[in-house]
């Protein structure tokens, strides 16, 4: 599990303002992420609860761990204890509508990160990495690493999460530009790592002549590089990630993985919350538009010394 200090988590959030206080803080925050097991969602949990508490409110920070029912159960729980907004990971593009409905009926404003939902005018807000935009810029990254010629395989992400698709899209407008790199096999793997190193040893039996690899996220690639271990292949096949983890961090200073895109998860979190806390006081979020895009990061060898805190990487 990653840990994380206070201080870390409010410095992961600084590089967005604190707006000024219209009035004292006071009442519930609920934070409701994926699964903290998975350190991108541990982030992005205790940097809306740390926000939270610095701005004077109260944070109950829980998850759902993708299951829309549990979703559900969590809402009504924060709806029965009158929280004052919702900071929510939304489980499910199209199953989660219901839930961020029920808390939008009682009155509770919702702000969604990270994963959107298949409706607008529901959340006052929608906070995302941009995914097309950081998938393009992976992609490219990876293509520098393996040549325009070769063999690939795809770890894709969760389904329900639109996240996934996005990602396999950007890739995929920049690989097909590369006719000599042919994909030999896709395999949904959830954002897991485990699952990334059972679907990578189906993937290599298939295709043992492989020689890349391009994951939707850090997790699900990770796994591939335990499974090209074991495999005794590593040495021959270009890994690419998706988040800005620490551990793929490590990993791409340790030249096992090629790059992994840095999703600004610990700025929007924080700014989310600062939104919430705005509209509590004001009325209005001080954002022009309900959906926001937060523009991704590239780390490789090269710059990979300037990670300074989880998920921040420093000019």
């Amino acid at each position: 599990m990653l840990k994380m200090t206070r201080r870390m988590l409010l410095a992961a959030a600084a590089s967005v303002p604190l707006m000024a206080a219209a009035a004292s803080a006071e009442g519930l925050i609920t934070i409701i992420v994926n699964d903290p097991a998975n350190p991108y969602w541990f982030t992005e949990g205790e940097v809306a609860k740390a926000t939270a508490e610095e701005l004077g409110y109260t944070a109950n920070l829980s998850a759902h761990r993708g299951d829309t029912n549990t979703e559900s159960t969590l809402v009504d729980t924060a709806i029965t204890n009158k929280s004052v907004a919702l900071i929510l990971d939304p489980a499910n593009a199209d199953g989660s509508v219901g839930a961020v409905q029920k808390a939008v009926d009682a009155g509770i404003p919702v702000f969604l990160i990270n994963a959107e939902i298949n409706q607008e005018g529901l959340a006052k807000a929608q906070l995302v990495s941009n995914n097309a935009q950081g998938a393009a810029l992976g992609a490219q990254a990876w293509v520098e690493a393996m040549g325009d010629s070769g063999t690939y395989v795809e770890l894709f992400g969760a389904p329900p999460d639109n996240n996934a698709q996005t990602r396999s899209n950007g890739f995929e407008t920049v690989l097909t530009q590369y006719p000599d790199l042919q994909k030999v096999g896709h395999e949904v793997a959830n954002w897991d790592r485990t699952q990334g190193y059972q679907k990578m040893q189906s993937l290599l039996q298939a295709n043992p002549e492989v020689n890349g690899v391009i994951s939707g996220n850090d997790e699900m690639a990770l796994g591939a590089i335990a499974a090209l271990k074991e495999a005794g292949r590593l040495d021959q096949v270009k890994v690419g990630g998706f988040d800005g983890s620490p551990d793929a961090v490590e990993a791409v200073k340790a030249g096992e993985l090629q790059y992994t895109v840095l999703q600004p998860v610990a700025i929007f979190s924080a700014e989310a919350v600062r939104q919430a806390d705005n509209f509590i006081k004001t009325g209005e979020t001080g954002a022009d538009s309900e959906k926001q895009l937060f523009d991704c990061l590239l780390i490789t060898a090269d710059n990979a010394d300037k990670y300074t805190s989880p998920f921040v990487l420093s000019e």
